[in-house]
C-alpha cells in the first residue's frame, strides 16, 4: 500500500500489517511515546472483564489487548484479518485463542459475545459502518461495544504539536524501528483523516448502538467510545 493510498482495499491492508507483526507490540510503544500500556489499562478497567464474560477482541493483532481480560478470567476470542498477526500471536501468546475474522463479514452467531471491542482497528476497515453493524449483530441485547481509536486532542494548541508529530516525527521513529515504515506513515495518514470525538459518536448511534459515551485519554490523543446494544 502506498503511503497515498487511502482506499484500505482489504488485501493491502491485511499485507501491510502481515509485514510489521513481528515487531508490532514493540514499535507502537515507541511511537505512542510508552503511552500504550496505559491506555491498555484505562481500557481494561472501562471493560471490567469478569469470569465468563464472552469477550470478542477484534482486530486483537498479537493479542496484548487481549491478554489482560483473558488473565482476569474473560472468554476471550482474539480475532484479525492479518494471517501475519495471528501467527505472531500464537507464537507469542500461545494461551490466547486467535481466529482468522474479516470484521465486515464475521464468522460468529447473532448474540454470541457479551462485549465487542476493537482497538485502533477500526479505522483500517473500508466500511465503518458495516463493521459497527456487524459488532451489534453478534453482540447480546444489553451487551456493550467499547472502541478504542485515535482521535483529536481537545486542547488546540496541543492538537498543532500532535499533529505535527504525526506527519513528521512519526515516520521518522517508524523508519528507524519498524521493517515497513510505509505502513507507520499509512497509520499517520488514516489518523489524521479519522473523525473525531463527536463525528464517530454519531456514526455508532447511526447504526443502532445506544447511549454512546466517550472518554478521552491522554488529552484526546485516544479516544474510547461505549456503547450498548438496546
Amino acid at each position: 500500500m502506498s503511503v497515498a493510498d487511502m482506499s484500505k482495499d482489504p488485501d493491502q491492508v491485511a499485507a501491510m500489517f502481515d509485514g510489521v507483526a513481528k515487531r508490532y507490540d514493540l514499535v507502537n510503544d515507541l511511537l505512542s511515546l510508552g503511552q500504550t500500556k496505559r491506555w491498555r489499562r484505562a481500557v481494561t478497567r472501562l471493560i471490567d472483564p469478569k469470569p465468563g464474560m464472552k469477550i470478542l477482541d477484534m482486530a486483537a493483532g498479537p493479542g496484548a489487548s487481549s491478554e489482560p481480560l483473558h488473565k482476569l478470567g474473560a472468554e476471550v476470542t482474539s480475532a484479525d484479518f492479518s494471517h501475519g498477526m495471528l501467527d505472531a500471536g500464537r507464537k507469542q501468546r500461545p494461551y490466547l485463542n486467535f481466529q482468522w475474522a474479516d470484521a465486515l463479514a464475521l464468522p460468529f452467531g447473532d448474540n454470541s459475545f457479551d462485549l465487542y471491542t476493537i482497538s485502533f482497528g477500526l479505522r483500517n476497515t473500508h466500511k465503518t459502518e458495516k463493521a459497527l453493524a456487524e459488532a451489534l449483530r453478534v453482540v447480546r441485547p444489553g451487551g456493550r461495544l467499547v472502541i478504542v481509536e485515535f482521535s483529536a486532542p481537545t486542547w488546540r494548541p496541543f492538537r498543532t504539536i500532535y499533529t505535527n508529530y504525526l506527519m513528521s516525527a512519526l515516520p521518522w521513529i517508524a523508519r528507524k524501528s519498524s521493517s515497513n515504515p510505509d505502513a507507520y506513515i499509512y497509520l499517520a495518514e488514516s489518523i489524521k483523516a479519522w473523525p473525531n470525538q463527536e463525528a464517530l459518536a454519531a456514526i455508532i448511534e447511526s447504526v443502532g448502538w445506544s447511549q454512546v459515551q466517550v472518554y478521552n485519554l491522554t488529552g484526546g490523543v485516544v479516544a474510547v467510545h461505549t456503547s450498548i446494544k438496546p
